[in-house]
């Protein structure tokens, strides 16, 4: 338990080139078979939706077997800039017209104890689950904060949910509610992909590898057998 693969890149492009390459590889050979992922926002997310959606329509592959979650949401509106549904939806999934069966995006405009009700249901309903009763995902994708937090499960880890699916939380930078996986479900997908990019983060990076790290990007490599981290800093 708790190892890495860290890979490197020139530039935010590159990451999110390399991340869509090895993704459409995974889905490829997957032929057909279900596959679902949970996605993150942020603006490494945009680079990799719209990578991914070049190499969609460039090689006519079909998304019709991947059921798309979110790893995070933040509560407001499906058409709020703030939207991490929207930032998907325009970049990803509308291009690349994904049926709206396959969308299980968090109603971020409920109550959050409604909306993270909800959001669990339908994960629990869509994926398999382990032993412990939690779903299982294919591949989430997170990002990471200046923090080092991943999804909306910020510092320090000891205080972030560790029990149920989705559940509301209150972060520590704006908008303030918002609705998030929980670590066991992130610690139990098959695989995880950390795309790090931006200003700002190689301090948060830097300790979420070591073995003493203390952020949540730390406590999770630590839970999982692998975690892929890709970064260009």
């Amino acid at each position: 338990m708790g190892k890495y693969l860290l890979e490197r890149f020139r530039s935010p492009e590159e990451l999110a080139n390399a991340a869509a390459d090895k993704w459409i590889e995974r889905l490829q050979k997957a032929q057909g078979a279900a596959h679902r992922v949970a996605l993150s926002g942020g603006r490494i997310s945009r680079v990799f939706f719209a990578a991914v959606t070049e190499r969609v329509r460039k090689r006519r592959i079909s998304l019709d077997a991947v059921h798309f979650f979110w790893a995070d949401e933040r509560c407001v509106p499906p058409n709020h800039d703030e939207s991490n549904f929207l930032l998907a939806y325009d970049q990803l999934l509308g291009p690349t017209r994904v049926p709206d069966v396959n969308i299980h995006r968090i109603h971020g405009e409920d109550p959050p104890a409604t909306a993270a009700q909800l959001a669990s249901a339908e994960l629990q309903r869509i994926a398999p689950s382990n032993t412990a009763g939690v779903p299982i995902l294919d591949i989430a994708f997170l990002g990471m904060g200046e923090d080092g937090h991943v999804a909306s499960l910020f510092p320090p880890p000891e205080t972030a949910p560790h029990t149920g699916v989705y559940v509301p939380v209150i972060a520590s930078k704006p908008p303030p509610e918002r609705i998030t996986l929980t670590f066991p479900v992130i610690e139990s997908a098959r695989e995880a992909w950390v795309l790090v990019s931006g200003a700002g983060k190689e301090e948060a990076l830097c300790d979420s590898i070591a073995p003493d790290g203390k952020t949540p990007l730390a406590h999770l490599i630590r839970q999982r057998p692998l975690t892929r981290v890709l970064t260009n800093i």
